[in-house]
Order: C-alpha cells, then sequence, then structure tokens
C-alpha cells in the first residue's frame, strides 16, 4: 500500500471503530457489511478495505496488539480470506495453510484474542 491518503486515515478510523463494537458485541462482520456500516466508498471497494484492515493488522501487531481485523470475515467461508494468513505468516503468527482446518484454528484462536481485549472499554 502505498502513502496512506487523509481519506484513508479517515476510513481506518472508521473500521477501528466498527470492528470495536463488534469486539464488544462479542461478533464477527462480513467484508461486506463492513463496507455497508462504514459507508465505504466504491469502486472496489472489498479490495480497498482490504487493503486499509492489513493496515490495521500491521499496526495492531508493532503495537503488540491484538488484530482487530480478525473480526472481519468472508461471509461463505466465515473466517478472513487468504490475504489475512499470508500476512499472519509474514509476521511470524502462524505457519500453515491459508485455508482449512488449521487456518480456522489459527482464526479462533486470533478472534479470541482480538475480543477478549478490543471488547475492554477506552481501547483504540
Amino acid at each position: 500500500m502505498t502513502e496512506p491518503t487523509a481519506e484513508d486515515q479517515t476510513l481506518k478510523a472508521q473500521l477501528r471503530l466498527a470492528l470495536t463494537a463488534c469486539a464488544a458485541a462479542g461478533e464477527t462482520v462480513t467484508y461486506q457489511e463492513l463496507v455497508r456500516r462504514t459507508a465505504f466508498p466504491g469502486p472496489h471497494a472489498i479490495h480497498r478495505l482490504t487493503l486499509l484492515l492489513e493496515a490495521l493488522a500491521r499496526a495492531d501487531h508493532a503495537a503488540g496488539r491484538p488484530l482487530l481485523a480478525a473480526l472481519a470475515v468472508s461471509r461463505t467461508s466465515g473466517i478472513p480470506g487468504r490475504g489475512f494468513f499470508q500476512l499472519l505468516s509474514e509476521l511470524g503468527r502462524y505457519h500453515g495453510p491459508d485455508q482449512g482446518p488449521d487456518a480456522a484454528a489459527q482464526h479462533a484462536r486470533e478472534l479470541a484474542e482480538a475480543i477478549a481485549y478490543w471488547s475492554r472499554p477506552a481501547r483504540s
């Protein structure tokens, strides 16, 4: 991803708020629903969303926080897309396939950590 624009910074803040609300409720959110909740602009809204989710995940990892991006999932599989697991591998958090039971188990761990951390008051 290139240098973030002011719009990207605003969208990342909106994503954090929406995902933190999901954590407080103890639930995941689909990419499509997240686009709707944050009034994400098109075209290619899902692609832009995934790039910003990656940026959020990198920032959380660098800060030693659980990945808030783990709450965003695919409607069809109920877990994040392949790029999420590829990023986890790049960050040294997971070394396995990007789909299937091992990926689902890793997502469950990441999700539990994210919900436990981000559902507490005063997280941002």
